[in-house]
């Protein structure tokens, strides 16, 4: 059986402007930013947050449905701030230039060419606009075409931006017929063990564990503590506005990151008949953090949510489903005789004190919420009386290289590291 939901995706596009109006196009960025600084001020003085779009909207020079959109993503930054904290808080002192936010056929418009491809017009200011093509990978431009012409198919917002400064729009494109396959139907679980530094994945189906790796991403927490470093010394130092640009490149390359390795866990969880990938429930998490105020700030600013999340909704678009647990005890039980203490797992050891199993402490979790999952699917919970060698991959700047290789095909863009069994 399958259950049809509305999917959304991200198209990336550059933006070959035919008009000698680019300078437009910067000069609304820099208003757009404008109007992002000014809601996020209002709302940290506690100005009512559903009056906040029209009284910025009376002082922006930009279309007003396009000011109400930047509005609204400012907003939804202080939210996610307030419920999940995955990064520090918004700032209102922004400088350089800010996305363009805008809805389809008011604040920007699409269509087909005789030739076969895609023009744009985006207004910038109330009369004003700037034309010209869209270029960019065939597979998106195929969606986007694909998406002008179905019914099955809606484009929504798109942001209109500059990237190592080149203009760029980046299109939400929605499927409302795509097809997800109930997890009922679902014949092996993928539990997923989200980490500080790492990844863990591990396959059981109904004859036991078929496969399980650890995904290593030691870069994330090394480039967060890099940027930490470095807000620091310049908030020290009284440059506010470094500070700000310091804290959007790192943002951008943690998402960056957080996108790729979503990307390879929807990847290996493709090669098992159908599966379903099962998550913690980590909303609570943070509630319950009190480990000293760096490791507070470490583990506090980590963005598991935004993993989880991107995970998800490329799973969807493979027509994988997926499923969140309660977390209690995941890192603490032994998957072989289920004894559950604190003191089985010493950093990344799992050394059972009852049955004295040995593994690799995430792996051993993500089969404990592997477990969990079959459980809430109301399987018969396999016996466990041996797991598969842990495999451990780290992602390499210059893409996959040969050596040292696996006994199974790896995830693209990875290299083993010829490490195996328990890890310290």
């Amino acid at each position: 059986m399958t259950t049809a939901q509305a999917l959304v995706k991200t198209l990336d596009f550059q933006l070959d402007i035919q008009s000698d109006n680019e300078s437009l196009l910067y000069d609304a960025t820099l208003e757009a930013r404008s109007v992002y600084n000014e809601t996020i001020r209002l709302a940290k003085e506690g100005v009512d947050w559903d009056t906040t779009p029209d009284c910025v909207a009376d002082d922006a020079d930009l279309v007003k449905n396009t000011t109400q959109r930047v509005v609204a993503k400012a907003l939804g930054a202080m939210e996610n701030y307030y419920e999940y904290d995955d990064f520090s808080q918004p700032s209102h002192t922004k400088d350089g230039a800010y996305p363009l936010r805008a809805n389809y056929e008011e604040g920007y418009n699409l269509s087909l060419t005789d030739d076969g491809g895609v023009a744009f017009r985006i207004s910038t200011e109330p009369y004003k606009h700037v034309k010209g093509f869209l270029t960019g990978s065939d597979a998106h431009l195929d969606i986007l075409k694909t998406a002008l012409t179905s019914d099955e198919w809606k484009i929504g917002t798109a942001e209109a931006l500059f990237h190592n400064d080149d203009a760029e729009l980046h299109v939400n494109v929605t499927n409302t017929e795509q097809t997800v396959r109930d997890k009922e139907d679902s014949r092996t679980v993928v539990g997923v063990d989200v980490n500080e530094d790492n990844v863990a994945l591990t396959a059981l189906s109904g004859d036991g564990v078929k496969r399980t790796l650890v995904i290593d991403f030691p870069e994330i927490k090394f480039e967060r503590h890099r940027y930490f470093t470095m807000r620091k010394r310049v908030q020290n130092a009284g440059k506010d506005s470094i500070h700000d640009t310091l804290e959007g490149r790192e943002e951008r390359f943690v998402r960056d990151r957080l996108h790729k390795v979503s990307r390879h866990i929807v990847e290996w969880s493709q090669q098992f008949e159908k599966s379903c990938i099962v998550f913690e429930d980590l909303k609570e998490m943070r509630d319950s953090i009190d480990y000293g105020t760096r490791m507070n700030r470490r583990l506090h600013h980590l963005p598991f949510r935004a993993l989880q999340y991107y995970t998800s909704y490329k799973a969807s678009f493979e027509g994988i489903p997926t499923a969140w647990i309660n977390p209690e005890y995941t890192s603490q039980r032994c998957p072989m005789c289920g004894h559950t203490e604190r003191a089985n797992r010493n950093k990344k050891r799992f050394e059972c004190k009852s049955c004295e199993h040995q593994d690799h402490s995430d792996r051993s979790a993500s089969v404990n919420i592997a477990v969990k999952g079959v459980k809430k699917l109301d399987w018969n919970v396999p016996a466990l009386n041996s797991l598969p060698v842990v495999r451990k991959v780290r992602r390499q700047a210059s893409g996959a290289v040969d050596a040292p290789t696996v006994t199974h095909s790896t995830v693209r863009g990875y290299q083993a590291d010829g490490r195996m069994g328990v890890s310290d």
